[in-house]
């Protein structure tokens, strides 16, 4: 039997982020792995360094801070005093972003010289760069501003309203929007949306911690009432002027997936109406902002969401790549600049994950997928050509990669259950693999808890929902154990897949040291399963996902070794909104809650979301009282804790204050905690405090 150096259990200051331990508990990798051509690099101390390509191969030094500070030739008090700050800005590139408090810095390793420089300014925030013509991006408050090489800077916009913002990312970041600036393939022109929210009305958060609290509005449309209007416009440096695109009517839609044609003529936008039923490609000129032509349509009867704007090939501007979801796996299509499609490229049941890039020449494209399994992702070569796939990945588990400049190598990042990290290289034409780090097990000298991942069949007794079970420490098959059901549920989630220790979270190995069984298991409605799977929760949003849930729970009820009345349930934002549908719609089976941030009724929603899920609450009046865990206040049976940040953005405290005045009326008493100056979620030394107060209240009234 394994003896082991560590008796103590395991504290939350171990297993939360934010805790005064928590690096101890992480496995170690590689820093800032980057591609700089061919070669992979690291930081290693005060070094950036190459590593091994092949079993023959050693790690060589590329270069060093104090090569760096040599070569910008800053006073000491100016220079960069780590790389941390440092970053390559492509595979392609031979120039390394460098910021220090006052400047930022491109700057070349090959020829040791400073290639451009940048103010860094007061409020300067979603920085963009162009690597081709050397520019910046930026906003400050809700302008958007360029600046050259020698630090000049522009004025995009001259908003004075704070109601119009530039530069952002817009609807609220869904869509798969993270940004609001697009820079043209040779950084000549600047495409980035205008938000126009004054339309939409002002929502009060509310900031404590001065003297006389303070107001902080915000804007935050729900689902049903008026939304903002964005347009894009496309910003020429060389004459400071600017078109914007003439999208038209209606206002309120949403202009998604901003792509560049090649040669910096057009710009193609994915359109999908306020329904959300509807997406329409069109390609604009941007010397005009007019509308060119429409190169496809297409239509759910529930709803659509493209994430991913279009690919062009490497070795024909007249073609591109569109991922959609149009046969019920999202797959890639190959289509001609006029909207001809030429063919579908992948097929299957399973789910092309992400594209990483194409070879030199243009012939192979590199994408990840989990045709393996659905808790699994791997990579994969494809050539455009003949169609032949072939897998790069070789072991099992959860990959992420990244191509080299030129594509001839992958560089292959993963884990699995049992596995806590390697890095693997491997060269795409001979698909030769080579192992350059395996990380250590940061529990080797830890007593961990049984960890099982297995499988369950629906209500449907066809599909399949994967599930994590954590056995308490020093399991004892002849006792039986209070449960806490772990539960996110929501759309664009996977709690449970073959990464390292089933992705299990640190709360859920504390409380398995306590004594209690954690389980988690993903149910339809979440991600990577196809579109059937996805949207059958569409306009009865935690009706379904709770019915799943209850098969989780009947499994766990039918083993010898779970008391079946002490059942809990905890889970944050959706997970909060699961875990009143699970008290509410089974009381006789939960004793006791944790709802986290939870939404309690949709129509306290935002739009983008709320709309695609459930329509609005004008067309779908029955859906939204269904699944309002308001009107359900009165079904409380056991001990339920809501726990929100007082200024949530995200989902506003409204949402818990409503739920707590519906149960005042109905006569039933849940408890509510909550964290002043937070938003949406507990970040820091909180977080550990937030766990603290959950286990606390699991403690009180489950064990």
């Amino acid at each position: 039997m394994k003896s082991y150096s560590q008796d103590i259990p395991l504290t939350l200051e171990d297993l939360t982020p934010g805790g005064k331990t928590f690096y101890k508990y992480r496995a170690e990798m590689p820093r800032q792995l980057a591609w700089f051509g061919d070669k992979l690099t690291y930081i290693k101390g005060d070094s950036v360094m190459t590593a091994p390509l092949t079993d023959n191969e050693q790690a060589h030094l590329l270069f060093s801070l104090k090569d760096i500070n040599a070569g910008l030739g800053l006073s000491a008090d100016e220079s960069p005093k780590s790389l941390n700050s440092m970053r390559f800005v492509s595979a392609q590139s031979n120039d390394l972003l460098i910021a220090t408090p006052d400047k930022i810095y491109f700057y070349d390793v090959v020829s040791k010289k400073k290639t451009a420089e940048f103010r860094s300014l007061d409020k300067m925030d979603n920085h963009d760069w162009s690597e081709k013509s050397r520019m910046l991006a930026y906003t400050k408050d809700n302008n958007l501003y360029v600046q050259d090489s020698q630090g000049k800077e522009y004025a995009v916009t001259n908003e004075s309203d704070p109601g119009i913002v530039c530069g952002q990312a817009v609807h609220r970041n869904e869509f798969g929007i993270n940004k609001g600036t697009f820079w043209s393939p040779e950084g000549n022109l600047l495409a980035f949306y205008r938000m126009d929210e004054t339309m939409v009305t002002d929502y009060p958060l509310v900031d404590v911690s001065a003297r006389v609290a303070k107001l902080k509005n915000i804007k935050y449309p729900m689902a049903g009432m008026k939304s903002h209007h964005v347009t894009v416009g496309v910003y020429n440096p060389s004459t400071q002027q600017t078109v914007f695109l003439k999208t038209g009517t209606p206002k309120e839609k949403y202009l998604t997936n901003i792509s560049w044609s090649p040669n910096e003529k057009s710009i193609y936008i994915a359109e999908v109406n306020r329904g959300q039923d509807t997406c329409i490609v069109r390609n604009y000129d941007v010397a005009t902002g007019k509308l060119q032509n429409t190169l496809f349509t297409e239509t759910h009867p529930k709803y659509v969401e493209p994430e991913n704007p279009l690919l062009f090939l490497k070795n024909d501007a007249a073609k591109f790549l569109w991922q959609s979801e149009r046969d019920g796996y999202n797959h890639l299509y190959l289509y001609d600049t006029a909207g001809k499609l030429l063919k579908q490229v992948t097929s299957g049941k399973w789910n092309v994950l992400s594209v990483l890039g194409f070879d030199e020449k243009g012939e192979n494209l590199f994408f990840v997928s989990n045709e393996v399994s659905p808790i699994e992702k791997h990579l994969y070569k494809l050539n455009l050509k003949s169609g032949k796939k072939e897998q790069l990945s070789k072991e099992e588990g959860v990959h992420s990669a990244m191509l080299s400049a030129t594509g001839k190598y992958i560089s292959d990042r993963y884990t699995s259950q049992n596995n806590p990290g390697k890095v693997a290289v491997t060269d795409t034409k001979s698909n030769k693999t080579f192992v350059y780090y395996t990380a250590k097990n940061p529990y080797r000298n830890v007593q961990l808890p049984e960890i099982t991942l297995g499988k369950l069949k629906a209500n449907d007794n066809i599909t399949d929902l994967y599930y994590r079970l954590v056995k308490p420490l020093n399991f004892d098959p002849n006792k039986k154990y209070p449960v806490i059901v772990y539960v996110y549920g929501g759309p664009h989630s996977q709690m449970v897949d073959n990464s390292w220790m089933g992705q299990v979270r640190g709360w859920d190995i504390y409380m398995a040291e306590k004594g209690y069984i954690v389980f988690s298991l993903d149910n339809r409605g979440t991600s990577y399963r196809g579109l059937d799977f996805e949207n059958i929760t569409h306009r009865r949003l935690g009706v379904i996902e709770t019915q799943d849930q209850m098969t989780g729970v009947n499994y766990l009820k039918s083993q010898p070794y779970v008391d079946a009345d002490r059942i809990g349930v905890h889970g944050w934002s959706y997970g909060g909104f699961m875990t009143l549908n699970l008290m509410l719609r089974h009381p006789e089976t939960f004793k006791v809650g944790v709802a986290g941030g939870p939404v309690t009724d949709w129509k306290y929603y935002e739009v983008m979301y709320g709309e695609r899920y459930m329509d609005s609450p004008q067309e779908n009046p029955d859906g939204y009282k269904e699944t309002s865990m308001v009107e359900r206040a009165g079904d409380l049976k056991g001990r339920v804790m809501l726990i929100h940040g007082d200024e949530d953005p995200t989902v506003v405290m409204q949402q818990s204050l409503q739920f707590l005045n519906s149960a005042i009326k109905k006569g039933t008493h849940p408890d509510f905690f909550i964290y002043p100056g937070h938003g949406h979620n507990m970040i820091g030394r909180d977080r550990v405090h937030l766990h603290e107060h959950i286990t606390r209240y699991f403690d009180d009234f489950l064990k």
